[in-house]
């Protein structure tokens, strides 16, 4: 199989990509991928190894790939308080393969395996790394088109413009009427509890005055009723006297 610009393909592994790309942010941890393709239809054992250890951590860094089948590798580095100069990186990662015995596991790998010594068969693919920007959030400014003029269409190209004006001069003629309507209505409420106000008024003076002449007559019937009463007593007093 021929090897893409991406990814290599050994009689072992394919790996995709041959560039690990890093999109560089000061102070903060960055992860990138890489897949490990199994052609073939032995158990291959892996491990990655790199020229920064401490700068980067591989998940998993050994593992075994079943036959015909694939693995991710996560590699992440880890948060940089400095740039380097013109973001240039000179780290390097190699990916080990050999050929594991079959049903082979991770308990299975030991490092005497990745020898010359050992006589296994073993491929050996290095991958450099770059640094990229990164993504950049999308711009508030409105796209325009290819004249260089705004993408939107105005108003009055459209026409909407005079709709809108005719709308505007509709309602600014209607605002008075619908004030002067409230108007109207106010002073008819009004002028409804006044004249209410005057009428009741006027038939609270009507009962005043009627209570005024009830008291009145009360007042000259009693003084009537005390004057015959003293009479009467004077008369039987005179009688009394007379008789004694």
């Amino acid at each position: 199989m021929a090897a893409s610009a991406s990814a290599t393909a050994g009689e072992l592994l394919r790996i995709e990509p041959l560039e690990l790309r890093f999109p560089f942010e000061l102070k903060k941890q960055i992860s990138c991928s890489m897949q490990l393709s199994n052609l073939s239809d032995d158990y291959i054992a892996f491990k990655v190894k790199t020229t920064s250890p401490k700068k980067y951590s591989v998940r998993p860094n050994t593992g075994v790939v079943s036959p015909r089948s694939t693995c991710d590798v996560l590699v992440t580095m880890q948060a940089q308080r400095e740039a380097p100069p013109d973001m240039q990186c000179k780290d390097k990662f190699l990916v080990q393969s050999v050929v594991a015995p079959a049903g082979a596991t991770v308990k299975d790998i030991t490092g005497d395996m990745f020898t010359k010594e050992s006589g296994n068969k073993m491929e050996e693919v290095k991958l450099r790394v770059t640094y990229v920007s990164p993504p950049q959030p999308p711009s508030p400014v409105p796209e325009e088109s290819e004249e260089g003029s705004p993408s939107r269409v105005s108003e009055s190209e459209t026409g909407d413009g005079s709709a809108g004006g005719f709308t505007k001069a509709l309602r600014e003629r209607m605002e008075p009427q619908e004030k002067s309507s409230e108007a109207g209505a106010l002073i008819s409420k009004l002028t409804e509890e006044k004249n209410s106000a005057i009428q009741q008024n006027h038939r609270l003076r009507q009962e005043l005055d009627l209570v005024r002449r009830e008291i009145s007559k009360r007042r000259g019937g009693g003084f009537s009723f005390i004057v015959v009463i003293i009479v009467a007593l004077i008369g039987i007093l005179l009688g009394y006297l007379m008789k004694s």
